[in-house]
């Protein structure tokens, strides 16, 4: 029954989106009607509500529909979506502002003389609106009203040119800041948690674990990851259509002849070509650089994008009259003095304690001043002109409005949908596909790419990904991203803007085209770009670095980058240090030996020993390292024969698990029954039927297991733990190796301030012998502040606790605490001596081999990676790793 009412959902949501009911009732709507089907059919039928659902009841679906609603509107964690009206509205004042216009006109000036010049400058203007706009249906009409007569006046083919143009409207789906991006984004944070929790269940089921290692886990995507994903991506599909596109003009010159500029390319153009184009360009780098650099989030980008957007609408919708840029010189002038304070000065309104501090705060609200007269002065503009900002404003909040009725109506039809077990459904067909996670990776672009000629891309990406991106996401022997799967499935819906008989893109221009330029002529051009996204869609399926390399590099090297011992980089950071061993072995070696003749008898014998046991580990890493390798070719060698035995005993026990699910439910359903009638008894009966039926079959897979599995997995088991005490014993060789150089060198650096200390500590015996408890012991106390900013000083600073504890009270022990505080003198007094002797016998020396090997064998204890080493390490993550046999 519960396939049934799938089916009255499904059928019921095609019916209503093909009558033409508004998608954001039609989802919910479909959704609602089938779940109250299945409620009253399961209370006339079953008994209870829940008699016809595969998982939960209405009660359970309703839950999860408010909780689905408070995801979208409360929760302060899940703020993705804030960025929405912000980009919607930086991409509407633009558009409005006629800056399309003119980049367009001056682009073809610049390269109509280039054969397919006029076709090239159409792609290159649809990729900067694309970065600036991200609206496909305005940056497609702009570039109909204004680019196609012209091309079609200088002899272009209609089919090149219509194409041309709704492929380059288009590109606002996949080049950031995009819509599309952020939706997925969202969509995909709450796919990888479900995908965790599958394949965590699969792991234990598997294994026996009852934890998933750190390593074996998956990592979420936000929207900034997704925009810094799509960026190279994007950067393909331009240079694959102007490729295309000139290609094309060498061979056939009469579809698109080159346009001779009829002006001169002197001073006054290139000046018009600087006005036309910098500002844009400004407002991408400040957007899309802000967020690389790790300076904004993508909600504070979106800020920004909105009151440029604004800043550069303020100065068009003035051309030509007084003071037409003024705004604009306010606004740059405030910024570049905002910058400029913010490193010349520490500006915190916090912690005013100087002049200096007052006259930068001073400065920083005069620049903040201008900066809003400036942005105010350029809304009065866009208010005034037209009411041009009150339009955008009510255009901001239709088109994020529907984003987000969408996404709640998809939400509930989604939860629907796996309450009647589809979810479940899918999987299983999916599972069942020869090839493994590239059978099924194929089947779902086919099908989002099939979808596309019917749906538009919010429906595909709200409805389609919770359901099929948690299963690939969960699949370890692709074990791909986040950001990769988004953004494979955002070039995939792409293509849906152009796809007839739907194709968004094509109704768009139709609606401006001129009278002579014929359907079929359009639908004929837009299928060779049709085809050149599909080849976009499969390079970046074969090259998933294009995809994952800017957000591993940009996480590495942030400020928030995890340290060198986190266990997701281990395996990449080992890879490459295991190369540099091999190039500077003689090098670490020469240093090794070198440090070791240094004299080390100024030395406690704590530290001594310490240093010289790390001399020895130092020694041993290159053992260490062998030892590694060694186990990686053991097991490397025994795993082509055991991959395959493994993946079939896999897949029997898939089998035997979800048979022993559906046994497990029909248990859970038979203690549900009540009543003594004859329907009741018929349907238990039934149910034992069906459970020792499914009973036997699981019995029957489980048959099929070959007789050597037990054996081969314990030998493969038995080379994976050695492969990993190999790992633990060389990573706790090197910290062994490393963290004496490392403590000694801070001891040694710290030795000077403390030497400067001894006053302090001194002057406390007249504080002790005369002071009132209270401020003797805030005293003591700010002495021992100043003894903790250097490391090593936690004995002497002890003594002082005690000395301190004994002046509390109304009658302090005095005479106690000055003997703690002698005992303290003692203690600073030796500890000064060694590390001043120290600091001069060997500090060079020490220097020197810590910074010969900080990169190498050190490198897992410093708090971040360099840049160079970041850099190959990003580049090692941007490929995906199998992790199947791990399951």
């Amino acid at each position: 029954m519960e396939l049934l009412f799938l089916a009255i959902l499904i059928v019921t949501m095609v019916a209503a989106l093909g009558s033409g009911y508004p998608v954001a009732f039609a989802l919910p709507g479909a959704a609602i009607v089938t779940i109250l089907l299945a409620a009253i059919a399961g209370l006339i039928f079953g008994g209870e509500m829940g008699a016809f659902f595969a998982q939960g009841d209405p009660i359970q679906w309703l839950n999860a529909g408010v909780t689905n609603f408070r995801g979208v509107y409360w929760e302060p964690e899940r703020d993705t979506l804030i960025a929405i009206p912000l980009f919607v509205f930086m991409g509407i004042m633009l558009e409005r502002s006629k800056i399309a216009e003119d980049l367009l006109m001056t682009m073809a000036q610049l390269f109509g003389p280039v054969p397919g010049g006029l076709g090239i400058s159409v792609v290159f203007v649809g990729a900067l609106l694309a970065a600036t706009t991200g609206i496909v249906g305005a940056t497609v009409i702009a570039m109909g009203l204004i680019s196609l007569p012209v091309m079609l006046r200088n002899n272009y083919s209609q089919s090149l040119a219509t194409g041309t143009i709704a492929a380059s409207g288009t590109l606002g789906q996949i080049i950031p800041p995009s819509i599309v991006l952020i939706i997925l984004a969202d969509q995909l944070s709450s796919a990888t948690d479900q995908a965790l929790t599958i394949r965590a269940a699969e792991f234990k089921a598997l294994t026996g674990n009852t934890s998933l290692p750190v390593e074996l886990g998956l990592t979420s995507t936000s929207a900034g990851d997704m925009f810094l994903g799509a960026f190279l991506p994007g950067m393909v599909l331009v240079g694959i259509y102007m490729a295309y596109i000139l290609v094309l003009a060498l061979l056939r010159p009469k579809l698109a002849p080159p346009v001779p500029y009829k002006g001169k390319y002197d001073t006054k153009f290139a000046l018009r070509v600087f006005v036309v184009l910098v500002p844009p360009l400004t407002l991408i780098v400040a957007v899309l650089g802000s967020i690389i650099a790790g300076i904004a989030t993508v909600n504070q980008a979106g800020a920004i994008g909105a009151v440029g957007a604004m800043i550069m609408a303020g100065y068009r919708l003035k051309e030509g009259k007084p003071r037409q840029y003024w705004p604009a010189i306010l606004a740059v002038g405030s910024v570049v003095a905002i910058i400029l304070l913010l490193n010349t000065y520490t500006i915190n309104v916090k912690n005013i304690a100087t002049a200096e501090d007052s006259f930068a705060v001073t400065l920083a609200a005069i620049a903040v001043t201008v900066l809003l007269i400036s942005v105010f002065w350029s809304a009065w503009r866009a208010y005034r002109a037209e009411n041009t900002l009150m339009w955008v404003m009510v255009e901001t909040a239709k088109t994020s409005s529907l984003v987000f009725i969408i996404l709640l109506g998809a939400a509930m039809l989604t939860a629907a949908f796996r309450a009647f077990g589809g979810e479940e459904l899918v999987r299983d067909f999916l599972t069942g596909l020869p090839g493994g996670f590239m059978g099924k990776f194929i089947v779902v672009m086919a099908v989002i790419f099939l979808l596309g000629f019917f749906l538009d891309f919010i429906e595909i990406a709200v409805v389609v990904v919770p359901i099929i991106a948690p299963i690939l996401l969960a699949d370890p022997s692709a074990n791909v991203t986040a950001v990769w799967l988004g953004v494979m499935i955002g070039v995939n819906i792409q293509t849906s803007f152009l796809t007839p008989p739907f194709g968004f893109a094509l109704f768009y221009l139709r609606g401006v085209a001129p009278p002579n330029v014929t359907t079929i002529a359009m639908y004929k051009g837009v299928v060779p770009f049709i085809i050149l996204q599909l080849m976009g869609l499969a390079v970046v399926g074969m090259y998933p670095s294009l995809v994952n390399y800017l957000p591993n590099r940009v996480y590495l090297t942030s400020d928030t980058a995890p340290p060198p011992q986190n266990p997701r980089l281990q395996l990449c950071l080992e890879d490459q240090l295991f190369v540099a061993y091999d190039e500077r072995a003689d090098e670490l070696r020469t240093s090794i030996d070198r440090f070791a003749t240094l004299d080390l008898s100024s030395l406690p014998d704590e530290h001594r020993g310490n240093l010289e046991t790390g001399i020895e580990r130092a020694r041993a890493t290159f053992d260490r390292v062998a030892g590694v390798r060694e186990a990686e070719a053991r097991l490397a060698e025994f795993v082509p024969g055991y991959r395959e035995l493994h993946g079939n005993v896999r897949n029997i026990q898939r089998d035997a698990i979800r048979s022993s699910s559906d046994i497990e439910k029909l248990e859970r359903r038979r203690r549900r029954l009540s009543g003594d009638d004859a329907s009741t008894e018929e349907q238990l009966a039934d149910m034992d039927a069906q459970i020792a039926s499914l009973k036997a079959h699981v019995e029957q897979i489980e048959a099929q297991v070959p007789a050597n599995w037990e054996s081969e997995r314990a030998a493969y088991l038995e080379l994976e733990k050695a492969l990993e005490k190999a790992r633990r014993d060389y990573r706790r060789n090197v910290d062994d190796a490393y963290e004496p150089v490392e403590v000694l060198g801070n001891l040694l650096d710290g030795a000077e301030a403390l030497g400067g200390m001894r006053d302090d500590i001194a002057g406390l015996s007249s504080v002790i012998a005369a002071e009132a408890s209270e401020p003797a012991m805030e005293t003591i106390k700010a002495v021992q502040d100043l003894l903790r900013t250097v490391e090593g000083t936690s004995a002497i600073n002890a003594k002082l606790s005690k000395a301190r504890r004994k002046m509390k009270g109304d009658e302090p022990d005095r005479e106690a605490s000055a003997g703690f505080l002698a005992e303290a003198l003692e203690l600073y007094d030796a500890e000064v001596v060694w590390r001043q002797q120290a600091s001069s016998g060997i500090g060079t020396g020490l220097a020197t081999y810590e910074a010969s090997i900080s990169d190498t064998i050190g490198v897992r204890l410093q708090e971040r990676l360099d840049i160079d080493r970041a850099t190959d390490v990003a580049a090692c993550l941007s490929h995906h790793r199998d992790l199947s046999l791990s399951f």
